[in-house]
């Protein structure tokens, strides 16, 4: 099955789990945990929610993560800061980045917004360099744009 096939049988799953229910916490647990368990070659997956314009720990599937993350450190925070998705092939190429999980070598970040203004990030850890592309960009905006 290819990448976007995957992604394809995804969206309706999330768009299930989610449907009716507005507390974004809850969601945002469901879709970690099913993207943790669906995607190939991924070590974490989850949120960080925008509180006082930096980004705290939400729900998320994988080893214990960093807490809180300053506005334009790492790529979390360059994504909040860009307003805009970041897909970094070698985190050990990318200036500041913050190692949480050693492991870690390549990430997508994806900021999750209400009128254009970001309430979360998701974000996306491989213990393999090179693992995010455009189709994971192009679906996982997708997916962000359903909270």
């Amino acid at each position: 099955m290819s990448r976007q096939d995957s992604y394809n049988d995804l969206l309706p799953q999330i768009r299930n789990l989610i449907r009716n229910e507005p507390d974004r916490i809850a969601n945002m647990a469901n879709i970690s945990a099913l993207l943790f368990n669906s995607l190939s070659r991924v070590n974490w997956v989850g949120f960080y929610r925008v509180v006082d314009n930096n980004l705290i720990l939400g729900p998320f599937q994988g080893n214990p993560a960093c807490i809180r993350i300053r506005k334009n450190s790492g790529v979390c925070g360059t994504a909040l800061a860009q307003n805009k998705t970041v897909l970094v092939s070698d985190v050990h190429q990318f200036p500041g980045h913050i190692a949480c999980d050693p492991s870690s070598r390549s990430e997508i970040v994806i900021p999750c917004r209400e009128n254009h203004r970001v309430f979360a990030v998701l974000d996306i850890d491989s213990p393999v360099i090179n693992r995010f592309d455009d189709i994971d960009k192009q679906y996982l905006e997708i997916i962000a744009s359903l909270l």
